[in-house]
């Protein structure tokens, strides 16, 4: 499927794959989908191992120009951050997910630089107590 480049992100996991975006929809390659989030669309629905989701809507999930993402997140109830400017689409976990990690009361771990460059890590500090400070300009 010739299109244009596209990143798909999962679990902080990028693949880059070609898209195809027509009528406000992107569209990419079943292979793709599967590459980049592991679900494949078989006879039964959509499947990541053992698991299969359903599909109602079949032709509106896929069709020639390939996995509809705003769909498939739909089918899967999993959350979508599209960005079709930067060409970037982010699928997020389930809700389940999210509320046993909020549930456990741990931070996920992540790393950043300090202003000398040398990166910290979450986990480093485990054990200890932190303050952490966000900012945003927005």
């Amino acid at each position: 499927m010739a299109g244009e480049a596209f990143t798909l992100i999962e679990g902080g996991r990028a693949m880059p794959v070609d898209a195809r975006l027509a009528e406000g929809r992107v569209r990419v390659a079943e292979a793709d989908v599967e590459r980049a989030f592991g679900w494949k669309l078989a006879p039964q629905g959509l499947c990541k191992g053992p698991v299969c989701v359903p599909v109602r809507d079949r032709a509106g999930l896929a069709a020639e120009g390939g996995v509809d993402l705003e769909t498939l997140a739909e089918t899967l109830g999993l959350p979508l951050a599209l960005d079709r400017e930067e060409r970037v689409a982010v699928l997020g976990a389930s809700s389940a997910e999210r509320r046993s990690r909020l549930a456990s009361l741990e931070a996920p771990d992540f790393e950043l630089p300090d202003l000398v460059g040398r990166l910290h890590r979450l986990s480093d500090q485990r054990g200890k107590k932190v303050l952490l400070i966000a900012y945003a300009s927005w």
